[in-house]
């Protein structure tokens, strides 16, 4: 449940911040008890926005911040 209610929120911030851009949220079948965010630009070429794969324990680690995700988006489309 911690998965789709932090992926919710990601999704809500990230398209308060580029509403211009789609968001999808598990295009394809997720890593088991993983957690990732990633861009994929229109040259079909994607980058990597967060990672908790490596992270934790603590679990909430495993997550990120949506504000944190908001900056990484920006500054990987500057």
């Amino acid at each position: 449940r911690v998965f789709g209610r932090t992926a919710a929120a990601l999704s809500e911030a990230l398209r308060g911040a580029a509403a211009h851009l789609p968001v999808d949220i598990n295009p394809r079948p997720p890593r088991r008890n993983s957690f990732e965010v990633s861009l994929v630009k229109e040259d079909g070429s994607t980058v990597e926005l967060w990672s908790g794969i490596r992270k934790g324990p603590p679990r909430k680690l495993k997550f990120p911040q949506p504000e944190a995700m908001v900056e990484a988006l920006k500054s990987s489309l500057a």
